[in-house]
Formats: structure tokens, sequence, C-alpha cells
């Protein structure tokens, strides 16, 4: 069925699966961000009344595929049973690359380029590879290029110090135009809108009880158990803590700023592997093959800002998003906004109804109200999920339209901050 405005389908998520987040710990994880795309994806195909065959596409986000994941939606779909003749695409917006990727299977059904869409986001970020710098690759190549004698002279300009190893996970959260890492734009933030550490602290404490909480009310059921090859099982995502406490937090010393800064680890967004899949399918599908309709993708909204307070891009995008859509901030039931850092969700907190902010930053006579903190990531976050960067958006998507769906809401917000100065807000609705 058709909306009146230029003919404009509606979109609807269908259903979604998730892993649990693994932290990453010392080494590699157990899976690949294929073999979690899979695991995620495996589940939630078993249980629709249509094959894997009858997708039109499948669209992932993931920011660090290995080497022999190129393309690594191609990779789960064929692995998932999707089949030779179903095409996939990979997406990458850095930390909103899950949401990039479902916002993009939500425009080819809404054009009517697709009927049923596969997509999600992947990432393993334990196995985020140690790398070879410059001076070693081009020291490589000289030597495997000479011959005879000149071999041996090649090996004379070999220095040790070439094969240091480029932390290539390190190297991707530091933004290479402003020279800062994601925690130092962080702490900038905490300066610019006098963040505590207790502040911080106490939100990360929050997360944590959330997450056990909503555990315990059976809020995560879009969690499936997956297998290591050593039969080891996760059921779980296991960076939440029932033990958190503000007297450990307050034990940590700060990460990105030492040793003055705020921002420790603990009020910081876990490293992790995880992957997200939601199905989401035209109205004429729905009717068609008999699906479920869990809410409606009504729009997505992009910002840009300043890479070295780029934990604000939630702030722009919300705003463009609700300026779009004629919404007022208690038009919205629910928000997701991704945990980054406390820091960063906090100065999104201060800077969302602030007058100054909005006049001189979002063009706006007036401000928003401010955003109930019992509507507020009511499951917890990634300060204590986690947060797989190719992954987050697509589970700020899926939790939303189940917190969506359970409580009987109509609308509700997912957005987040991405790395290089940039937010992304999506707007869910229920009819």
């Amino acid at each position: 069925m058709e909306r009146e405005s230029g003919g404009i389908r509606d979109v609807y998520i269908v259903d979604g699966s998730r892993t649990p987040f693994i932290k990453a710990n010392c080494g590699p994880g157990p899976f690949s961000a294929s073999d979690l795309a899979v695991a995620a994806g495996r589940a939630l195909l078993l249980r629709q009344p249509i094959e894997p065959s009858s997708i039109d596409e499948v669209i992932l986000g993931c920011v660090m595929p290995a080497p022999e994941e190129a393309n690594i939606a191609r990779v789960a779909a064929l692995r998932l049973g999707c089949g030779k003749t179903v095409p996939a695409w990979t997406v990458q917006r850095n930390c909103a690359s899950g949401m990039q990727a479902v916002v993009s299977a939500a425009d080819d059904i809404a054009i009517g380029r697709a009927e049923i869409v596969l997509a999600g986001g992947t990432e393993a970020m334990s196995r985020a590879p140690l790398l070879f710098d410059v001076p070693f690759v081009a020291w490589l190549a000289a030597f495997t290029k000479s011959r005879g004698l000149g071999k041996a002279a090649a090996i004379t300009k070999f220095r040790p110090a070439m094969l240091s190893p480029v932390i290539s996970l390190l190297r991707g959260l530091t933004d290479p135009t402003v020279g800062l890492s994601m925690g130092q734009t962080a702490e900038i933030l905490a300066e610019r809108f006098s963040i505590t550490r207790n502040e911080m602290d106490a939100f990360a404490h929050e997360s944590h009880s959330k997450v056990i909480a909503g555990r315990l009310a059976g809020h995560f059921n879009e969690i499936e158990t997956i297998y290591s090859p050593t039969s080891k099982f996760y059921s779980l995502d296991d960076g939440a803590r029932e033990d958190s406490s503000m007297e450990a937090l307050a034990k940590l010393k700060p990460v990105f700023d030492k040793p003055f800064g705020l921002v420790s680890a603990g009020n910081s967004a876990q490293v992790t592997d995880g992957a997200v899949m939601l199905l989401l399918a035209s109205r004429d599908a729905v009717e068609k093959y008999h699906l479920p309709a869990i809410c409606k993708v009504k729009e997505t909204r992009w910002a840009g800002v300043d890479p070295a307070q780029m934990g604000l891009g939630p702030v722009h995008s919300m705003a463009e998003l609700l300026k779009a859509n004629s919404l007022k901030a208690q038009d919205i039931d629910y928000w997701e906004i991704n945990e980054a850092f406390a820091a960063q969700v906090l100065a999104v907190l201060k800077a969302w109804p602030d007058r100054d902010y909005a006049k001189s930053e979002l063009g706006l006579d007036e401000p928003f109200e401010s955003i109930p903190q019992n509507r507020l990531n009511v499951d917890g976050g990634a300060v204590a999920i986690g947060h797989p960067v190719g992954a987050s958006g697509a589970r700020l998507i899926l939790h939303l339209a189940k917190t969506l769906e359970r409580n009987g809401a109509r609308r509700g917000v997912a957005s987040l901050c991405i790395g290089g100065g940039q937010g992304g807000a999506t707007l869910l609705e229920r009819d």
C-alpha cells in the first residue's frame, strides 16, 4: 500500500534477531564477523514462512571485515542459503553502519525496488588485525624486487623498528582529520558541558542496572544463543555486570587524558563482537506472506558536526528528524541513544533543551523539551552491552521496535553519534 506523498510505500520491520554481544578480551574472539552475521540471520530466517531465496537483497553494515570477508554481506547471504541470485552489498558509515544498512533496505522497499530485505550489521572487533606500516611494506616490496647482490643491499636497509605493528582498532577509533581518539572527543564534551566524573559513573552504573533488570524482565528476547567451535555457548551480553557499583567505577583511572581526564573504561562503551539482523518488508509482502509487522520505519535524518565534538551528532540528527515530521520531543514515547561514552550521552541530554545551543547550533527559536530519563535507553545501552561498531545502529533500531511493541507505544527515535563528526536518527512508528 502506498502513502499519498509521491507514491512512497510503507516499510515494516517484520522481525529481528541478534547474537549476544561478547566482550573482547585478550586475543581474537571465537567468531568471525561473518560467523556472527550468519548466526543472527539463521535464527531469524528459520522462523519465517518464506524461503531465504525469496529475499530480494541482503545489506550489512561492517567497519572492519576480515580480508577473507570482502563484501561480507554477500558472504553471509550465501552462507544463509539465500542463493546465488540474491544480490548483497556492504555499507560502512563508521558507528552507524548497521543503521545505514537498515535505512538503505527501507529506502529500496519504499521506492518499490524490493519487497523483502534482510539487513543489519556485524563486527568482530576482537579480530581487528595488526598491520605493518608503510616503511616495512616499502622495504618488503624493494626486497622482493631485488635480485642477486641487490637483495643483500636491501637487507642492510632493514630496521627492526619497521616491524612495529599498527593496531588497526586503535587507528580506526582515531579521527584522522583532527588527530583525536573518540575518547578524547568525549573529554572535550565533558569540559564543554561541565560534566563531572561522578555523573559519568552514575550513568554507567545505571546502564548496567538497567540491562540486568531488563534481562530479568525478559526484555532481551531478540538475543539468540550461539555456539563456538569448542562447544562453548553464549546466551547473554557478557559485559553487563551485576556487581557494578559506584565505588568500583570510581577506582578506574582515566584512559584518554592521563592523568587528569574523566573518561574511564568503566564509563565508556565496551569493545565487543556481535551481529544484528532485521527482516524488512513492504505492506504487499506482509499481506502476501502473512508476516508479522512490529512497526514502520518512517524516516531517517543524518547530520554533520565538528569531528572534535562528534558525540553531539544525535542532537543535530534528532532535531532534523523531529522538524521534518512536525514532532515535539513529547510526541516520542521511547528513545534509544547509543552510549558511546557516558559523557557523550550526558552532553546530548544537556544540549538538547539548551536555549543558547538551539539558537546558535540548531538555528531554532525555541529548544526541545528535555528527554525523560525513564524513556531513554530503558534497558540500558552500550556502556553495559557493548558497541560492536558495525552492528550497534541495527541493535538500537531492533530493540526500540521491540520496546514499542511490548509497551503498546506509538513512536520511538533511535540515534547515535558517528566517528568523523556525524549523527544519525531514525523514527519508528506503530499504527
